[in-house]
């Protein structure tokens, strides 16, 4: 530990699995459900840019979820985000990470960049691994076996396993995995889908809309899973030294700006420290509904619209046509609006569904979406080509793309330029260059001046 390092001891561990769809959230849910039941503070986070699985922490552990991401920020700004999180007015006695993917899988096939044995070996924490052996025996000992012995710098805790058909299928996959391997097995979960999450195109569906029965899912972990041998590894985790210099802007006492936030069934994909980090520079957040809302809220100075399902909904958010006015209105007035992906989506001329309807949206930026025959997906840095809402001309900016559509037909002024292909991306418009929709999430923990510009902007400055 350097000088000036803040030693944090905060329990943690890390819930990985082989490859997606495991049932890790399912996991991860039930242990932070337990570990609540017992009266404990869990502080739940979700490895890579995801959105939806921190929605189910959320409802678990009764706090918000926040992402922990190797390749979009610094590491030491993953540390300094981690120990906020989990000190001070946020203390914790655990911590439950949820891991991206498989276990090594990051960025790229040959580096652990972006992956959850990264963020493991970042966090000095323990991993437990899920594993769904519904359909096999003898070969979990096979896959624990591998895991364990690919990577020396990796502790790897334990393994729980999921969706077994009755007891006697567990302890089969159990004795295997203990004859070939010293890693402790930690119970078990069956296949159920009263417990489990329901998936779709972009990936498991919101806890609001098929929310996981929690109280069930507690009971069960009571049950099955060894909850004392999952707290006692968490907390045996070594000691983590977290930078004593905060590497985010210091918080402000007074409120520079208010800033209006879209946040209802279409929308609602948010990095949590995106929104600490414009409160701590004095922004007010006013959540609204682009469905039901015939308004934006009053003396905003910004507008924020961030990703979801706006395709789930297009008929509902088409049909308010008061605020669709309204918001072409206030992007005319040259106030600034930032959008993500749904966003974007949101503002352009129109949306086309599957079944070939259309829907009329805001019509600020010029262009039809579309669904798109596949999902686009992956990393991103990004040139800023010309000043925008959160960008300076030049600025870089690193993010993450993951959807289903694409704008079609559209001119204007694009935003970025990708910097592995030289392609550009997103759209600057609005009268004063006062608008930004773009597919690009950016978390602003990767660059705080990205939220100190839309603040002060916000804020008349």
């Amino acid at each position: 530990m350097r000088a000036g390092d803040a030693p944090i001891s905060v329990p943690r561990v890390v819930i990985a699995a082989p490859a997606s769809g495991a049932g890790k959230t399912t996991v991860a849910a039930a242990l932070m459900r337990a570990a609540c039941d017992r009266g404990l503070r869990v502080a739940p986070f979700k490895v890579g840019p995801d959105y939806i699985d921190p929605s189910h922490h959320r409802v678990a552990a009764g706090r918000p979820s926040r992402n922990l991401d190797g390749w979009m920020l610094p590491h030491s700004t993953v540390l300094a985000l981690f120990g906020r999180a989990t000190s001070g007015a946020h203390a914790a006695d655990l911590a439950v990470v949820e891991g991206v993917m498989g276990l090594f899988d990051g960025r790229t096939g040959t580096s652990e960049e972006g992956s959850t044995a990264q963020m493991a070996k970042l966090l000095r924490a323990p991993v437990v691994l899920v594993l769904d052996a519904s359909a096999m025996a003898r070969t979990a000992g096979a896959v624990v076996h591998g895991l364990h012995t690919f990577d020396d710098d990796l502790r790897l805790a334990g393994v729980v396993l999921n969706r077994m058909g009755s007891e006697r299928h567990y302890e089969m996959c159990a004795a295997a995995i203990r004859e070939r391997t010293q890693v402790p097995v930690l119970g078990w979960l069956p296949k159920d889908p009263a417990i489990g999450v329901p998936s779709r195109h972009l990936g498991l569906v919101l806890a609001g809309e098929n929310p996981i029965n929690m109280e069930q899912l507690g009971a069960r972990a009571a049950e099955t899973l060894d909850v004392d041998g999952l707290l006692t590894i968490a907390r045996n985790a070594s000691t983590l030294a977290v930078p004593a210099s905060d590497l985010l802007p210091p918080p402000v006492t007074h409120r520079r700006a208010r800033i209006a936030i879209a946040r209802d069934a279409a929308f609602d994909f948010y990095y949590e420290d995106n929104l600490d980090l414009l409160r701590s520079l004095g922004a007010e957040l006013v959540p609204y509904s682009p469905m039901s809302d015939a308004a934006l809220p009053a003396d905003v100075g910004a507008l924020y619209l961030g990703g979801g399902y706006p395709e789930l909904h297009a008929a509902g958010l088409s049909a308010n046509t008061a605020m669709l006015a309204d918001v072409r209105a206030f992007a005319a007035s040259g106030r600034p609006v930032y959008a993500e992906c749904g966003g974007l989506m949101y503002l352009a001329d129109a949306f086309v569904a599957a079944d070939e309807s259309r829907f009329q949206m805001a019509g600020v930026i010029p262009g039809v979406s579309r669904l798109a025959e596949r999902l686009t997906i992956g990393y991103r840095e990004m040139r800023a080509l010309r000043d925008s809402p959160i960008a300076l001309a030049g600025q870089f900016v690193r993010g993450h793309e993951f959807h289903h559509s694409s704008l079609t037909h559209g001119s204007g002024s694009p935003a970025y330029l990708r910097s592995d292909i030289d392609q550009p991306e997103g759209i600057v418009g609005g009268p004063r260059g006062n608008v930004l929709a773009s597919y690009l999430h950016v978390h602003f923990g990767a660059d705080p001046r990205l939220a100190e510009r839309f603040v002060g902007l916000a804020a008349g400055e």
